[in-house]
């Protein structure tokens, strides 16, 4: 069966020789030194700008080689954050080690390598030096976006819990927890997130049990499992308690410290 080293060698071999592709490196799991059985494969390429189609076919004729290539999904686009990308599953390979690829412009400067919110890259080959010094988080923008979506998120919560309630009214109960995770727990993860992993404040459960204290996570995830209508109502209650109390804490001023701290965890400044 196909490892996560035989994909990244073959990958490495095809492309570090062509001239146009500028760097390779991992992210995910990898980045945050969790790579176990389950983690799936996130692979980041830089190419010249109008390179990419031949980078993408060279690459998936390399996994070809490997291994038929039993599902491939390209995103639409343009894609959220500008770049191509694609998930491929090898037949040969474990079902858990997907292959997440993002294939970049060397032009769009938008790599994903704040080492604060992405950690360390693992880099296999850096041609141009993309990748020595990764740009910094720019914390007081970081900041600013914070308390602008704080402050939308105390309207909106607000606003919105009677979703859920006049959906228990009526005996909806499917629409009632569905508008409860969307407009109540996940408001409140947020805030959490804000208060505890400011970094990653909109990263909503991604690498959650990670990044939230253990009495957090404890008091949190009872929230996410309901059994019936009346549970449901009594989570809501606790969860707009808790939502409130902690949009009411928040300080800018200590999310700052915890990102500087991380900061300078990583650059030593």
């Amino acid at each position: 069966m196909l490892t996560r080293e035989n994909i990244l060698h073959a990958l490495e071999n095809a492309l570090h020789p062509l001239p146009y592709v500028h760097a390779l490196w991992q992210g995910g799991a990898s980045a945050f030194d969790r790579v176990d059985q389950w983690s799936d494969l996130d692979v980041q390429v830089v190419a010249e700008d109008g390179r990419i189609a031949e980078t993408v076919a060279i690459i998936e004729a390399t996994l070809a080689a490997l291994s038929p290539i039993d599902l491939r999904y390209e995103l639409p686009q343009p894609t959220w954050h500008g770049h191509w990308q694609a998930f491929y599953r090898l037949q040969e390979a474990s079902e858990f080690l997907l292959i997440d690829l993002l294939v970049m412009q060397h032009s769009n400067g938008n790599r994903f390598l704040q080492p604060e919110i992405h950690g360390e890259a693992v880099v296999h080959f850096d041609k141009s030096a993309l990748l020595h010094l990764p740009p910094p988080l720019d914390i007081a923008a970081h900041v600013r976006a914070m308390q602008e979506r704080i402050a939308a998120l105390r309207v909106l919560f607000e606003m919105f819990q009677v979703l859920t309630l006049k959906e228990l009214h009526r005996g909806n109960s499917i629409e009632a927890l569905a508008f409860y995770q969307a407009w109540t727990v996940r408001p409140l993860v947020e805030v959490l997130r804000m208060q505890h992993d400011p970094a990653r404040y909109n990263f909503h459960t991604r690498y959650i049990h990670y990044n939230l204290p253990p009495q957090v996570l404890a008091r949190l995830e009872p929230l996410f499992f309901v059994a019936s209508a009346p549970e449901l109502e009594h989570k809501l209650a606790q969860a707009s308690a808790w939502f409130r109390q902690a949009s009411a804490q928040f300080d800018s001023e200590a999310a700052r410290t915890l990102l500087e701290q991380a900061s300078e965890q990583h650059y030593g400044v």
